[in-house]
């Protein structure tokens, strides 16, 4: 394994933590606007972690 596999593991680490508390957020948010908002900038996060630039 090189380094730059090693910093692609611990970017897409990086990324999946910050999917997964999004989602908690829009799972817990009680307002709907923000829901909207959370799942809007979700999004990218979720299409990088399917390799979708």
């Amino acid at each position: 394994m090189n380094i730059y596999s090693l910093i692609t593991a611990f970017y897409y680490v990086i990324v999946l933590y910050f999917a997964v508390m999004l989602f908690w957020q829009l799972i817990t948010q009680k307002q709907l606007s923000m829901q909207i908002a959370i799942a809007i900038a979700l999004i990218p996060f979720i299409l990088r972690l399917l390799y979708i630039k």
